[in-house]
């Protein structure tokens, strides 16, 4: 029976953001290292969001809390069903906001289009609660917030493509460019990237510049070579390859996956004015969630019907890709979740046990969702 020795694999690597280049190279390793392959690959493959939701709007019947034993008896009383009501329509209002209808139409359009058509907004609210925890308020995280999705919105945007995952659906409704074509969608998610920054640059309030140019760093390097678009190019040197092994997808998904979400968290942190130690203790909860995120959305993908995932199911298996349950099967992939989880937990065991409420409350809800 295979055994998941977290000590030897992704929990012990240090955050990709503060490893020092110890080489004259502007190249990271790892990304010298993909190119070993044979497989040509296309800078345009972008991260696979999971886990969406078809609604635009959440309403409070369709959040339901997981029954589950906290650890923290502060985490037990929480309302999480009246958080999270409350936080996804404040952040889909936000959201709606932002991007107008207007000349260029159809870019503006297809922009609108995959941000508004619904998520259960994970980042954002994750990011919230972050700034929140150390002492900051909502209004002060929510254009931080908005980028973050942005982001995810553009991600999946090209990641549908033909040319890239190839797919149709995407939450339930048609895939953007099946709406406005590839190079109305293309175009879009390029002018979503540009102005989720703008946004940030813009629209911060009640933070110094400092903290703001910390997050556009910050942000920056995630979807980067460092980050998310590095993560996918390992993903795409890693397909059909029959060896890969258990810390080689870790680290694939640290990168692509994980990355966005450890973002979230960090910059709600460094809005809402967090020390050092309490940033860094949130970036390592947010790896642990981040990651488990991916294995849950691996499990799902075996385990749910496209109806019920709102995209299409198995695409994973037909594409070849190693995936968690692959490699260690369901089961295995069940209870590494669950490690990390613990994990993620741990890791805010400092903080105000009333405050970490919301950030252990998502954690629980994300878990629940692979049941």
């Amino acid at each position: 029976m295979m055994s998941i020795n977290l000590s030897k694999s992704w929990v012990e690597m240090n955050s990709m953001y503060a490893i020092p280049n110890k080489s004259n190279s502007t190249t990271p390793k790892f990304l010298l290292q993909s190119f070993n392959s044979n497989k040509s690959v296309s800078l345009l493959k972008f991260y696979h969001s999971p886990l969406s939701i078809s609604s635009a709007a959440l309403t409070k019947e369709q959040i339901q809390y997981p029954q589950e034993k906290n650890r923290n008896h502060d985490t037990q009383l929480f309302d999480f069903t009246s958080y999270m009501f409350q936080k996804v329509n404040s952040v889909n209002q936000a959201l709606n906001a932002t991007i107008s209808v207007r000349n260029p139409i159809k870019l503006h359009e297809s922009m609108r289009y995959t941000l508004l058509a619904g998520g259960k907004r994970i980042r954002p609210m994750y990011c919230i609660a972050a700034c929140e925890l150390v002492g900051g308020d909502e209004s002060v995280a929510m254009p931080t917030a908005c980028a973050v999705e942005m982001i995810n919105a553009l991600s999946v945007m090209l990641d549908d493509l033909p040319c890239m995952d190839n797919d149709d659906l995407r939450r339930g409704k048609p895939a953007n460019h099946k709406v406005f074509g590839e190079d109305i969608t293309v175009l879009a998610a390029n002018a979503l990237l540009a102005f989720s920054f703008h946004h940030i640059a813009t629209k911060s309030t009640g933070v110094s510049y400092g903290r703001i140019v910390r997050v556009i760093l910050e942000l920056a390097k995630c979807i980067g070579a460092e980050g998310l678009f590095g993560g996918q190019i390992l993903d795409l040197c890693s397909e059909g390859m029959a060896d890969v092994s258990l810390e080689h997808l870790e680290f694939i998904h640290v990168l692509k996956s994980a990355a966005l979400i450890e973002a979230s968290v960090v910059l709600g942190a460094i809005l809402g004015g967090g020390s050092d130690e309490e940033i860094e203790q949130l970036r390592k909860f947010a790896r642990c969630i981040g990651l488990s995120f991916q294995v849950v959305d691996d499990i799902l993908d075996v385990t749910k019907s496209s109806k019920e995932l709102g995209k299409t199911a198995g695409k994973d298996v037909v594409a070849n890709k190693t995936t968690f349950p692959k490699l260690i099967g369901i089961e295995k992939s069940r209870e590494f979740v669950y490690k990390l989880k613990e994990e993620a937990e741990d890791h805010l065991s400092g903080f105000d046990s009333r405050k970490v409420a919301p950030l252990i409350a998502l954690a629980n809800y994300l878990v629940r969702l692979m049941d």
